[in-house]
């Protein structure tokens, strides 16, 4: 309930706050900073994901997740009380640095406190809550916002916060130690912010221009910055992830392939309004149907433990998600009907399914990648921090997409649905790679094979 439940208000409070900030605007005004809220809170994610070993080895495990929880009730209560947009803008801002910590927490908590046989599970069931975050978001938000009462929604995000965090000191272990031999120099991390930060903010411009410009200023921002992580003696990412013949690299790229296919929800509902006349709540589960066949398919090959089965789930994942946005792309109708717009839903579903097919066995392919136990421990929080640069990537070159195409909703459909496949398809033969590369201490057999798996990389079990 901690590990899954600091990722699932994180997850939820995206979707909520995107729901109440219309109502929001008629209160408080300030629809010029309207679009900045995304900007602040994802910026702000991607710090805090960047220091979660430093706050470990400074606080300790249970201190660790009290700051996540604490920070991120703080902001909900800033955002609640907001006389003004700019203020709450710095509650969103906080409630960014609140997620980020708890996300990079869980995947590095998975790492360190639970047995390695259940590795691949304890991360699918953290990844899934994005896809519970999905649905449950727009659904809690849209009904704070239906009677006006959207301070209402940030009271009951603070509450969710500090009723989870009481449970911390009495179920997180205490134990184990965190280096800061590796914390991240300055840097390094300006050159990721400000990635983010471009990435993001083309993301909430209007001209395609300028849009396109600012995703490739950010990623020239990130190819400067893997350029100073390979010269740099503390990396933010393993360093093993830069060594020559490496798995991890390859696992990392995988990974961030699938988060960024995850784009495509934010403009499916329009799609299916334009195209199928669908009514907006109905139009909403489009939006929601590709994180819940992500969030399902999670749960059920987490318990795949057989390795030829893993090593065909790991470049399979990106293969179903390329098939299922490639098709329903072919099947977008220049005149549709309401039946030929529902039709999209089992493919939506199944191009999720791509997703959690893959994901829980990528997430231990990088826990493992490395036989050191300090660097598996950065490698497991590096996951965090490779899921929000690509999220905000996604979702700014899917926004360039969708302008391409114009007033032509089909155009921007296909535009965005080929696309995407297309960055799909690729994760396939990085995560052939990944296998093929692959250095990790343990074999294939070892990871996916609970009667196998007695030893543990990380930090003492509870």
């Amino acid at each position: 309930m901690v590990l899954a439940g600091g990722v699932l208000i994180g997850a939820v409070n995206i979707y909520v706050a995107a729901s109440l900030l219309p109502t929001a605007v008629t209160e408080i005004g300030g629809e010029r900073l309207y679009a900045w809220n995304m900007t602040a809170f994802l910026v702000a994610q991607l710090v805090a994901t960047l220091f979660v070993r430093r706050v470990l080895a400074g606080r300790g495990t249970v201190g660790a997740y009290l700051i996540g929880f604490g920070v991120f009730a703080a902001g909900s209560v800033v955002c609640a009380a907001s006389p003004t947009m700019a203020v709450l803008l710095v509650g969103r801002a906080l409630q960014g640095l609140g997620a980020g910590l708890l996300t990079g927490l869980g995947f590095a908590l998975v790492q360190a406190a639970l047995p390695r046989s259940l590795w691949a599970r304890g991360s699918a069931l953290i990844s899934a809550m994005y896809g519970v975050g999905n649905f449950v978001g727009p659904a809690l938000g849209g009904l704070f916002a239906q009677f006006g009462s959207w301070r209402l929604a940030f009271v009951v995000l603070a509450a969710a916060a500090v009723g989870i965090a009481v449970l911390v000191p009495r179920t997180l272990p205490r134990g184990g130690s965190w280096s800061t031999a590796h914390s991240p120099r300055p840097g390094s991390v300006g050159l990721i912010v400000a990635a983010a930060g471009a990435v993001s903010v083309g993301g909430i411009v209007t001209q395609p221009l300028a849009k396109g410009a600012l995703v490739v200023l950010g990623l020239l921002l990130v190819v400067a910055f893997l350029v100073a992580e390979r010269r740099t003696t503390t990396p933010v990412l393993p360093r093993s992830t830069y060594r020559p013949g490496a798995s991890l690299p390859w696992v990392y790229v995988t990974i961030a392939v699938l988060a960024a296919g995850t784009a495509v929800e934010a403009f499916l509902p329009l799609f299916a309004q334009r195209l199928g006349g669908l009514p907006p709540l109905l139009a909403g589960f489009f939006g929601a149907a590709l994180s819940l066949g992500w969030a399902g398919s999670q749960v059920l090959s987490s318990s795949a433990h057989r390795s030829g089965v893993v090593r065909l789930l790991r470049p399979g994942g990106p293969a179903v998600l390329a098939v299922g946005l490639a098709v329903l792309a072919a099947l977008l109708p220049a005149d549709g009907s309401t039946a030929a717009v529902l039709a999209w839903l089992p493919l939506l579903l199944l191009a999720g399914a791509g997703i959690g097919l893959a994901m829980p066995h990528l997430s231990v392919a990088a826990m493992t990648g490395t036989a050191d136990p300090d660097e598996a421990n950065q490698a497991a929080a590096g996951i965090a921090t490779v899921l929000t640069m690509a999220t905000a990537f996604g979702a700014a070159v899917a926004g360039l997409l969708v302008n391409l195409g114009g007033a032509d909703t089909v155009a921007a459909g296909r535009f965005l649905l080929l696309a995407f496949a297309v960055v799909a398809a690729l994760g396939v033969p990085t995560a052939m790679r990944a296998q093929h590369r692959t250095r990790s201490a343990a074999t294939d057999d070892d990871l996916g094979d609970p009667d196998r798996a007695s030893s543990h990389v990380g930090s003492p079990q509870p």
